[in-house]
């Protein structure tokens, strides 16, 4: 069995929440116009000076990254922390972060995308609830659908006991329960063989990626599979898995793939919720017990995110 993770405290106006770059190096604009739109949330906001360094494509060295994001868990003004973007560089972090701090001072971590690595040690690693959801220089700066927002705010404030989210199709159907990890497909398969591998045991599977060839996801999915992944998994959901340039003809090969790779796993599998990129990215607790309901094409979580 899992051991349960911690669930922080929800967050509320005039709460401090800090946004950290862990991977790719961050354009001014895009930082701006994302810290000012969790300001009209009504959260103060807070940014270091070196949230705009640069070291190559990464925003600033190794270490310096990994100590902003380890601070921010140990200050104790600051109540929740999101990411400012993903692209690279999380992975270079995990040796780096010591998990078991994180674990004394639980608090609502926010990303997606390369924060995979760190959003998945934050449940097995520290045993505390992590948030797959929108990042402030992406998503925040691009513009969230009004209820994306909302559903957000809902979720890390605690007023949400349980929600669900509808999935396009039923690839396999049955129904299963378990606490939910994931996160970026070549992230996770980036995980395999490493001590930062999430628990699959006994787990829901969510999964979704962008910007890919369909050979290539059909390749991350074998390695899934080969690892013995899948069969460990109570079950799988799938966000968008967003081609090259959208290509239609791409699209429905990738649910070809995912069929596929998919149908020895003996657990049921939904296709295509609005998490993560290309949707309208609605956050998703890591950590957290949820249901797969196949023949409703719905995954459902049955608990409070948050502690109030």
């Amino acid at each position: 069995m899992n051991r349960r993770a911690t669930k922080p405290k929800a967050l509320k106006a005039g709460d401090t929440v800090a946004v950290v770059a862990p991977a790719a190096a961050i354009e001014r604009a895009h930082l701006e116009r994302g810290v000012n739109v969790l300001a009209s949330l009504g959260f103060r906001v807070k940014v270091s000076e070196r949230l705009l360094a640069r070291s190559g494509i990464l925003a600033g060295d190794d270490a310096d990254r990994a100590r902003e994001l380890q601070s921010c868990f140990a200050d104790p003004e600051v109540k929740g922390i999101f990411a400012a973007r993903g692209g690279y560089g999380c992975g270079r972090l995990m040796p780096l972060l010591d998990f078991q701090a994180i674990a004394r001072t639980p608090k609502v971590f926010v990303g997606f995308s390369d924060e995979t690595f760190i959003l998945n040690a934050m449940v097995d690693r520290a045993g505390v609830v992590a948030f797959h959801g929108p990042m402030v220089a992406m998503d925040f700066a691009r513009g969230l659908s009004p209820r994306s927002l909302e559903h957000m705010q809902r979720l890390l404030s605690g007023e949400l006991n349980g929600f669900e989210l509808e999935a396009r199709e039923t690839m396999h159907p049955g129904v299963a329960r378990g606490d939910v990890i994931g996160g970026c497909l070549s992230v996770l398969v980036a995980t395999l063989g490493t001590p930062y591998a999430p628990n699959f045991d006994g787990r829901i599977l969510f999964i979704e990626d962008t910007g890919e060839k369909a050979y290539r996801i059909d390749r991350m999915l074998v390695q899934l599979r080969q690892s013995g992944a899948l069969a460990r998994v109570a079950g799988i959901v799938f966000g968008a898995i967003r081609p090259v340039d959208g290509d239609e003809q791409e699209a429905r090969l990738i649910a070809r793939f995912i069929a596929a790779q998919t149908a020895e796993a003996g657990c049921p599998v939904l296709y295509g919720i609005e998490a993560g990129h290309g949707t309208e990215n609605f956050t998703i607790p890591f950590g957290v017990a949820a249901q797969i309901d196949g023949a409703a094409r719905r995954i459902v979580f049955t608990e409070r995110a948050v502690t109030t």
